[in-house]
């Protein structure tokens, strides 16, 4: 678009109110003495310069404030509607999440599931407000930004009259020395710290432009802070995962790529002593024996080559650490840490062939109950299938047998059983303290002969390579918010124009300040103090309505 020329020879942008220059109003008549807005210096934006195109409409909705604020909303509208219900990440770990919000908290609990609010800030919908309010903020500052340090780099010492007098501090004095004037003033406005500048006579003095940079590195912090929150949800970049793993156990450490393997090579738990006078009156409200600690000790290795993954040759033993709560174990920029625990957990059970009748016994079986085997050869013609197993038992919705996991805290089998007796086979159900026969009585059973158990250890997998984003985010957002809170940008006008000393004064906050200081320089130089005119039309029309008031009771 063309170019807007002020009367001072300057091109101003398509859109300009106030010229950057000279700062007479573009747009205006100069006998109008409504104040100037000051508040971006009277610049062109690009948003509501430009508004014909594509992209210029995307511009003009990502610069709104308004859409800001509702993208903010948005977002903290569903992050209390997330804490309605535990995330994911707090439900327990063995159990599939699309049934247990289902069956915990019913049709809500199920929409809650399906719309995401489970896993909220992992939510792709989640990801796309906070993106969005991100872009939201870079557009709406370098909207700002970019014409607002543009005027203040070009404007001009000597300003045009319409611009002095439309401001909120404004005055006009006659003095017998002008020079001599100007210069008392010059010298205590540089006493309070002012930058001093001069052009043909005039001058002005400012302090304090940085404070209008404070809304922008706040928002520089944002935009950091947000790009850390996105980056969590990037391969590699955070990782909070949890391993469960039995004694004598080798597990992989998610997140490293079947690179570090660490094993349980014992669990501890240590209780309060109930005869310790300290703690004794505390065990015995709680009516059960208080943990004092437990702690894993861990083994981490690490895989030399790319052979079979698992294989203990192909492990290199790194680190051995005593993993307790707050006391992780760290290495490559992961930590584990001990979260949880379960004892005496159900690993192996051991079954023999009966014969009901003799009470005579055939071989012996052990189940691994993490990976048991279809079948077991029992020797001289007698053998077991496996045909079904359920890790942890119970009747679903159809009345059918089913497992709520591959935990086994209620294992139940189904054999079939070949002897040479019983070459068809015999089938029997067989559970804890359970022994049927669903086909018909039976010629043998199963028998329970022993049980093994082992402790299990939860260890808490986390890294974190965004921390430095939102550290580094959070401190800028602070510089900004000191930076824009505790000090304002002051501009004081001098001129000569008509033989008179011209006093106009800005600041984009605080104009008690500012009027202060303007009092303290021209003390004792013959210039009247200028007026706040926002306060002498606010005293015109409380006399007006006074007065009104008066002639009605009248």
């Amino acid at each position: 678009m063309d170019k807007v020329k002020c009367e001072c020879g300057f091109l101003n942008p398509h859109g300009t109110i106030v010229c950057e220059s000279c700062g007479k109003p573009l747009t205006e008549n100069d006998n109008d003495k409504k104040l100037l807005n000051m508040r971006y210096e009277g610049v062109a934006r690009r948003s509501q310069t430009y508004t014909t195109t594509f992209i210029d409409k995307i511009w003009m909705f990502f610069s709104s404030v308004k859409v800001g604020i509702w993208i903010i909303v948005l977002l903290l509208v569903s992050s209390a509607v997330g804490t309605i219900y535990p995330q994911e990440m707090y439900i327990p770990p063995t159990v599939n999440p699309a049934v247990y919000y289902a069956d915990e908290y019913g049709f809500t609990g199920e929409m809650y599931y399906q719309l995401g609010f489970h896993n909220l800030y992992g939510s792709w919908w989640y990801m796309l407000l906070i993106a969005g309010l991100g872009v939201s903020i870079f557009i709406a500052s370098l909207d700002r930004f970019v014409p607002l340090y543009r005027a203040l780099k070009n404007q001009r010492v000597t300003r045009h009259s319409n611009f002095m007098k439309r401001q909120r501090v404004y005055g006009t004095s006659k003095v017998d020395d002008i020079d001599d004037t100007f210069e008392q003033v010059k010298q205590k406005l540089t006493e309070k710290k002012y930058k001093i500048s001069e052009e043909n006579g005039n001058l002005v003095a400012e302090k304090g432009r940085f404070a209008r940079w404070g809304p922008y590195v706040n928002h520089i912090g944002l935009i950091i802070f947000l790009i850390g929150c996105m980056l969590r949800y990037f391969p590699g970049m955070y990782i909070d995962e949890h391993v469960w793993i039995r004694e004598d156990e080798i597990e992989v450490v998610p997140g490293t790529g079947s690179q570090y393997f660490v094993k349980n090579e014992e669990f501890l738990v240590e209780l309060y002593d109930e005869d310790d006078e300290i703690f004794a009156d505390a065990i015995q409200r709680a009516g059960a024996p208080v943990v004092k600690t437990y702690q894993t000790d861990a083994i981490l290795y690490e895989r030399e080559d790319t052979g079979t993954v698992g294989l203990e040759g192909d492990l290199k033993e790194i680190d051995h650490h005593e993993i307790r709560v707050n006391e992780p174990m760290k290495f490559d920029g992961f930590a584990l840490y001990q979260v949880d625990y379960k004892l005496n957990e159900l690993n192996t059970m051991s079954f023999t062939l009966e014969n009901k009748e003799t009470s005579e016994t055939f071989g012996r079986m052990d189940i691994d109950l993490l990976d048991p085997q279809p079948e077991y050869d029992l020797g001289d013609g007698y053998r077991v299938e496996l045909t079904q197993y359920f890790a942890d038992y119970y009747l679903n919705e159809a009345n059918v047998p089913s497992t709520r996991s591959k935990i086994p805290d209620n294992p139940v089998f189904i054999f079939k059983m070949f002897t040479p007796e019983t070459p068809e086979g015999e089938v029997s159900f067989v559970g804890i303290r359970q022994n049927l026969e669903p086909l018909g009585e039976n010629q043998y059973k199963m028998t329970f002969i022993d049980v093994d158990t082992k402790h299990v250890t939860a260890l808490a997998v986390r890294k974190d390579n965004t921390l430095g984003f939102l550290i580094a985010g959070g401190i800028i957002f602070m510089i900004g918010l000191v930076q824009g809170s505790y000090w304002a940008h002051r501009r004081v006008w001098l001129q000569r124009i008509n033989g008179e000393v011209w006093v106009a004064g800005h600041t984009n906050k605080n104009y008690f300040a500012l009027r202060k200081d303007i009092d303290y320089a021209i003390e004792g130089t013959g210039i009247s103090s200028p007026v706040d005119q926002v306060e002498e039309e606010e005293k015109a029309q409380k006399a007006e309505k006074d007065q009104n008031t008066s002639d009605v009771k009248e």
